[in-house]
């Protein structure tokens, strides 16, 4: 019967490794004390800029994914002084991600590979991540992730002030199905093609109540049921073409008023607005800036590709050779240009603030 079963039940499975339950994760590295402060003031300021009750822009800015979690603390001594600098004009939030989304191949994120050599040992990932979010989140600084499966929030989601779904993603169900769960602001990407129709959809999907299955603290599978997540927005991220010009932007928030949301726009200087070319996204950064100083009140964040230092670099057979504080995956700013890019941004819109919130 046995040998019956296999002929098409885990036909193509080579074996699996049992993982610690979320909440075995949650008592090894608990949230608590700095940490839990960062993450409610965090989730909480986000809300209130998308309900118009905090005039300020939200900047999602960091690495395009994580590495080396001694990188990443580095960075993030660097950007907590400065975000406590720019804190009346910009809401700074610390792109953290661990988990890749990947068209073909490539390297899924520490997450999944955390020693960067295809051992995926993704016990050892979700510890190694949990560890970090918490330092970070010590530091002060708080976290924006991107949401790239049904499992993983679960061991991590409690440290997160604003949440990500991919060009990938947005279509999916699931995930819309997970953002109406989600405690934290989620913003939905328009797709690879840079069709906003399918953003729109997924922020009235997440919106309303769901159920979906995933698993609860104690690792057993549930049914979870939602009642609608009220802080979606949409991210243009570009696609064939950019989209993050004054007229793309009207036009995204004539369709979202067309379909009854609320006209909150983020724009991605990276990715297709960018045309992947790194140094572009603070050209697209300055032609934000213009359209918020001349009166638009729809853009209510940014995000900003950015490293210790500038570019990427493929992840080598000898990882001895990886070149400090460079992205494995795609090409960042450096930080001396993001910080000087976050400066020239809060000086320029800082008339903005001294106008009453509407």
């Amino acid at each position: 019967m046995e040998n019956r079963k296999r002929e098409v039940e885990n036909v193509h499975i080579t074996g699996y490794d049992v993982l610690p339950s979320p909440g075995q994760i949650k008592d090894e590295y608990q949230l608590e004390g700095k940490a839990l402060e960062t993450v409610k003031r965090g989730q909480s300021q986000v809300k209130e800029i998308l309900d118009r009750k905090d005039n300020r822009i939200v900047v999602i800015v960091g690495p395009c994914s994580i590495h080396n979690p001694i990188e990443a603390i580095k960075y993030a001594k660097l950007l907590k002084p400065l975000a406590d600098e720019l804190a009346d004009e910009l809401l700074l939030v610390m792109r953290v991600y661990f988990e890749k989304p990947r068209t073909s191949v490539g390297w899924e994120g520490l997450i999944y590979d955390p020693h960067l050599d295809g051992s995926h040992k993704i016990d050892h990932g979700i510890r190694i991540g949990r560890k970090l979010m918490l330092d970070i989140a010590r530091v002060g600084l708080p976290i924006g992730i991107e949401a790239l499966d049904l499992i993983s929030p679960q061991y991590l989601q409690d440290l997160v002030s604003w949440t990500a779904v991919g060009a990938r993603t947005t279509e999916s169900p699931t995930h819309r199905k997970l953002a109406s769960g989600i405690s934290s602001a989620v913003g939905f990407k328009n797709n690879i093609d840079g069709e906003i129709s399918v953003a729109i959809n997924a922020i009235r999907a997440a919106s309303a109540n769901h159920s979906f299955i995933s698993i609860t603290d104690d690792g057993k599978v549930a049914a979870f049921r939602t009642e609608g997540n009220p802080h979606c927005h949409i991210i243009l991220r570009g696609g064939k073409t950019p989209n993050y010009d004054a007229m793309s932007v009207k036009v995204c928030g004539e369709e979202l008023q067309k379909s009854g949301i609320t006209e909150n726009i983020m724009i991605d200087c990276s990715h297709g607005n960018s045309k992947k070319n790194h140094s572009r996204q603070l050209d697209v950064l300055d032609e934000v800036t213009k359209q918020i100083v001349g009166g638009n009140r729809s853009i209510i964040g940014v995000m900003l590709e950015s490293n210790l230092e500038e570019g990427n670099q493929s992840i080598p057979d000898d990882l001895s050779e990886i070149r400090p504080g460079v992205s494995v995956t795609d090409a960042c700013i450096s930080w001396e240009s993001t910080e000087a890019a976050l400066r020239r941004f809060a000086k320029s819109i800082r008339q903005k603030f001294s106008e009453k919130t509407v």
